[in-house]
């Protein structure tokens, strides 16, 4: 018996609409040990990341001596989904990942700031209900902010889907499930710039352009909200975030 992923009346399984996006809650400072740190729940999906630096480098034969170095690492729990995981870090897929977040905040963190140094990004799912990669990218962001690094702009990510004959944003863990795409993007809000973008599964070039329209839209969504929050927990003048005209 086949699911059905939006009601005659445009609702979804969790009652949201598809542009909508999930229940944000985040913290910052959670962990007194990392210079910055951050936890957010994007619906049922719980990562914690955290940033140390920056610092001398580790490895003397990896400097690069007209920027810092960024070194990522994700893990998600062996509890973190229904299914026993034997290697919670260090498969395939989590190697991509974390290289794919560090090109991400590469293009982000003024790392031209700090030469010679290294910043190390720690990021761990700890509930996965799906948009796995966009909740980790957003706690990212907050805890570079907590850790007060100077970056270009926030790093703002969004999950879709296309189900049904339209686009679905901040996608939960049933709706990956269906037939559709899982496309991530993540973008610098004030440039619009795209610096992260991956899409699991196919989708026809004619239906495209407008999932990746809606993401875009998503990401701005994220910023305003993330924005809120971030003001609430800071000074602005404590923000660093270098708006290049």
């Amino acid at each position: 018996m086949s699911m059905d992923y939006l009601t005659a009346e445009g609702l979804r399984i969790d009652g949201r609409r598809s542009h909508e996006l999930r229940r944000i809650e985040c913290s910052m400072g959670v962990l007194a040990q990392a210079d910055g740190s951050a936890y957010l729940e994007q619906g049922n999906t719980k990562v914690l990341a955290t940033v140390y630096g920056p610092h001398d480098m580790s490895q003397k034969s990896k400097i690069v001596h007209n920027k810092c170095v960024i070194n990522c690492q994700f893990s998600a729990a062996t509890f973190s989904t229904n299914e026993r995981k034997g290697r919670p870090k260090g498969d395939r897929r989590s190697t991509e990942f974390s290289h794919a977040l560090k090109h991400t905040f590469v293009a982000a963190v003024l790392v031209e700031l700090f030469p010679r140094s290294q910043i190390d990004i720690y990021v761990q799912v700890l509930q996965a209900d799906g948009g796995i990669k966009s909740t980790c990218i957003n706690a990212a962001t907050l805890a570079f902010i907590d850790a007060g690094i100077p970056m270009r702009d926030y790093v703002c990510a969004c999950s879709a889907s296309f189900i049904e004959q339209q686009p679905i944003l901040d996608i939960n863990y049933a709706e990956e499930l269906c037939d559709g795409p899982d496309l991530t993007i993540a973008t610098l809000p004030k440039s619009g710039k795209i610096v992260f973008l991956q899409m699991d599964s196919r989708l026809h070039a004619d239906n495209l352009q407008k999932v990746i329209d809606e993401t875009v839209k998503g990401c701005s969504l994220m910023h305003s909200i993330l924005d809120k929050k971030i003001k609430k927990t800071f000074k602005p003048s404590c923000i660093f975030i270098h708006y290049l005209v």
